[in-house]
């Protein structure tokens, strides 16, 4: 651990394996929701050029089922919906006006897409805002360590001093740096996120407008 990282103390050298073990851990979450965002993205393109682009509503059906991405998934939820209704289910889950149930169980499977897509924003936040501070402990840690050993040698000067005083504020930098892109990233993923459930909500009302538009039926 002493040659990984130039201090005495070894609280501070496990301080910074954790920082950097908590940067890792940022990285791997933010590239691994940028391939799924890119993913998502292509799946849900593909799917509004199909969609919109055929005649029939029966048709429109089929394209749902056989594509893949989150504004697919809401199409397949809404038009198992109308099918259910279509059967004229009487069970508490079906009750009430066509509408008022349609546009329920959209608004369940939007949130369940959502909260799917929030997954990794809570650590992401998390080390966010506890990086500086983990990294701040290990400065302090690391300064009253190097005061120790400074007063055993018994000699003040600046070359005495200086450098484990240094080496000890190693822990606030690497604390910085480990923050600032978690939270780049929180408020990056957050802000594509509202923009994809805006999107949702949009076709979630055009879907609920064509359904009334068939009075519900396929």
């Amino acid at each position: 651990m002493n040659n990984l990282f130039p201090v005495n103390s070894p609280i501070v050298s496990a301080t910074l394996a954790l920082l950097i073990l908590l940067s890792i851990v940022t990285w791997s979450i933010a590239l691994f929701k940028l391939w799924k965002q890119w993913q998502a993205k292509q799946h849900d393109r593909e799917f509004n050029e199909r969609f919109w682009a055929v005649r029939e509503w029966g048709e429109a059906e089929k394209v749902a089922h056989g594509s893949r991405g989150d504004i697919a998934r809401l199409a397949q939820a809404g038009f198992a919906e109308l099918r259910a209704l279509d059967a004229t289910q009487q069970d508490l889950k079906h009750l009430g006006a066509p509408h008022d149930v349609l546009e329920r169980m959209l608004r369940q499977q939007l949130q369940n897409i959502q909260r799917y897509h929030e997954r990794g924003l809570a650590e992401l936040a998390t080390i966010g805002s506890t990086a500086p501070f983990v990294g701040l402990f290990g400065t302090v840690w690391g300064i009253m360590h190097a005061l120790q050993d400074i007063g055993k040698s018994g000699s003040a000067s600046l070359d005495v001093v200086a450098g484990p005083i240094g080496e000890a504020l190693i822990a606030t930098a690497i604390g910085i740096a480990t923050a600032l892109p978690a939270v780049l990233a929180y408020n990056f993923f957050l802000r594509r996120l509202k923009v994809h459930v805006t999107d949702l909500e949009n076709f979630a009302h055009d879907f609920l407008r064509l359904a009334q538009k068939h009075d519900y039926k396929l």
